[in-house]
């Protein structure tokens, strides 16, 4: 079995608008996922560098798919993928999956080999319109669709207020979206921002949203989580 999540970590910046990368690494460490997938993992500004230190990322045991975009960065557009140490992943294949936009957008492809078997994560970010988040969704699809096919998994902040409209029938028809309750804002949650979604390759055993009092404190979103296993 593998545990998935996925978390808008705001640029580790909480409620208090204090920068706490240690309590980021907390939440993740309570959720304890194989893979976790990440957005808003680096600054905005400047060399845009990692929101959380490379250093208390391995302290934890956890190192990001290197996508090589900024030296100091672990990810692009602010989605980065890490690994579990212990989870004896090795990464084949990654690679950046830009956006069709009005403002910087992109996500995050990795080709993982688990035991002998692939896996295929994607890491997004999608635009506040909806009309662009429908362009987007449908250019990661058609991304994932141009490599050999395995099972995938797509996770992230798909800014879709709508509980059933909007982009997600487009990833309805491939893909099967893991029930969680609202994620935002998560000082009182009241819409399912983050998604994951799991393709017909997998079995989907367990989904949630994570709201201990850590994670309430730690960012603007909750994370939500999923666990899977091969068919």
């Amino acid at each position: 079995m593998i545990k998935i999540s996925s978390y808008n970590i705001h640029k580790a910046v909480g409620l208090d608008r204090l920068c706490r990368p240690d309590r980021i690494i907390d939440v993740i460490e309570e959720i304890a996922p194989q893979i976790a997938i990440l957005q808003e993992a680096d600054k905005r500004f400047r060399d845009r560098a990692t929101a959380v230190p490379l250093e208390a990322l391995h302290n934890a045991g956890y190192h990001p798919v290197a996508f090589e975009t900024r030296p100091d960065s672990i990810g692009w557009h602010g989605n980065a993928i890490l690994i579990q140490a212990g989870a004896g992943a090795r990464v084949r294949h990654h690679q950046l999956v830009p956006l069709p936009t009005l403002e910087p957008r992109g996500a995050v492809m990795a080709e993982l080999e688990i035991d002998g078997k692939m896996l295929r994560i994607v890491g997004m970010h999608l635009d506040l319109s909806g009309l662009w988040r429908r362009k987007q969704i449908r250019t990661i699809l058609q991304a994932v669709a141009a490599r050999k096919a395995m099972p995938t998994i797509m996770a992230g902040d798909l800014n879709e207020w709508a509980p059933h409209g909007g982009c997600l029938p487009e990833i309805a028809r491939d893909f099967r979206i893991a029930h969680s309750m609202p994620s935002f804002h998560s000082r009182r949650p009241v819409a399912r921002l983050d998604r994951i979604m799991v393709g017909p390759e997998l079995r989907l055993i367990a989904s949630g949203t994570h709201n201990s009092s850590k994670a309430k404190r730690a960012s603007d979103h909750l994370p939500v989580w999923a666990e899977v296993e091969f068919r």
